[in-house]
């Protein structure tokens, strides 16, 4: 079953690479979250950048100071599979993964999705919606409602 499972991750890959066009492409913005379900709404401020490997896959890191009594951090590394729905609007299904310290450090997921819409031709705007289950019991589990920005390079 596992040598099944990672031939047809395997072919998914190939495939995808072989139609790549916008591979190599830089994108970095600021970035807005709101973070519901934390007891408080919790907001933060940071940076993302994005990294497509081929004109559907990317990675994309972020960092953002989380606005609250003793301010913290949010780290968040996520995969994105885009679908080119026209020339100006993307949509995207992301997983990855997080470390926070909303009220005490932890490690969870992030499972969730997003568009991006170009308004000129290297600026996007960008919104999303994911959600972070944490590996540890005692916090609830964040919804995060993100906007944003990107400049593409």
């Amino acid at each position: 079953m596992k040598k099944l499972l990672f031939t047809a991750i395997a072919a998914l890959f190939v495939a995808t690479a072989a139609s790549a066009q916008d591979a190599g492409n830089w994108a970095i913005g600021p970035r807005m979250n709101i973070y519901t379900n934390t007891g408080d709404g919790v907001v933060g401020l940071g940076v993302f950048a994005r990294y497509s490997f081929t004109d559907n896959w990317r990675i994309e890191p972020s960092m953002l100071a989380l606005l609250h009594n003793g301010c913290s951090i949010d780290m968040n590394v996520d995969a994105q599979y885009v679908f080119h729905l026209s020339d100006d609007w993307d949509i995207y299904p992301a997983v990855g993964l997080t470390a926070n310290d909303i009220g005490r450090w932890a490690a969870g997921l992030n499972i969730g999705g997003g568009f991006d819409y170009r308004v000129a031709r290297d600026w996007d705007l960008t919104a999303g919606l994911k959600w972070q289950p944490m590996f540890d019991d005692l916090r609830k589990n964040p919804v995060t409602i993100s906007i944003g920005a990107c400049y593409r390079f």
